[in-house]
């Protein structure tokens, strides 16, 4: 179980986040970014995860923007719920992931690992010069395709699901083709395939994902 610590962002907003410690000294740090449904029991979970594997993680509550304690359903309703919370609190999203990096890098180096709406976060805080970070990984962000212009400035991983509907496979596959210094891996699933709270869950794709993530953070965060 972790504990809940305030973070300030650039502009002054004020965030809540999930912090997991682990048992011992930590080894380096994740900033673990939420999907669209919040902070909720999945995403601390993940950062529990972090923390029994010896690092400081967080995760803060990008939604806190528009109201606190935000956590919402993995149904039709919480996805349109979800994406209309994105699209308001977005513009601001960096700068709390960015004091999210902040408060983690007391430890020493720091990674990023998000999910949905937080894999495109990752990719977009790879790819700015002044973030700080050691290394990032993407799982299934629906961005990346678009934003295939860019160049990660630090090591980067990739997740897909063949399967996932919002990120098509030939779009996928065009952009491990334009970054071909980005570790791209893909998988027999769907979106959210990481995540056992929801249908989408596929237990073999998350266990390979996690494998191949934690070797990733291994050698560039130990």
């Amino acid at each position: 179980m972790g504990d809940t610590v305030q973070l300030i962002a650039s502009d002054g907003h004020s965030l809540d986040a999930y912090v997991a410690r682990p048992a011992t000294e930590a080894k380096a740090a994740i900033v673990v970014i939420q999907e669209i449904f919040g902070v909720n029991a999945h995403i601390r979970e993940v950062a529990d995860g972090y923390a029994a594997a010896g690092y400081l993680a967080v995760a803060p509550a990008l939604f806190d923007r528009d109201r606190p304690k935000i956590e919402l359903a993995y149904d039709a309703d919480g996805v349109t719920a979800g994406r209309d919370l994105r699209a308001k609190v977005d513009s601001g999203s960096e700068a709390d992931v960015m004091a999210a990096v902040a408060y983690a890098a007391a430890v020493g180096k720091v990674a990023i690992v998000g999910y949905c709406w937080g894999g495109s976060l990752a990719w977009r805080m790879a790819t700015r010069a002044d973030s700080g970070i050691a290394a990032a990984v993407s799982y299934y962000g629906g961005e990346l395709p678009g934003l295939s212009s860019r160049r990660a400035l630090c090591p980067m991983m990739a997740h897909f699901g063949i399967h996932d509907p919002t990120i098509p496979e030939a779009d996928a596959r065009r952009f491990a083709a334009d970054q071909p210094d980005v570790a791209c891996y893909f998988y027999d699933a769907d979106h959210g395939f990481n995540c056992d709270h929801r249908g989408q869950y596929n237990a073999d794709a998350a266990a390979k994902a996690l494998a191949y993530t934690s070797a990733f953070l291994a050698t560039h965060l130990d």
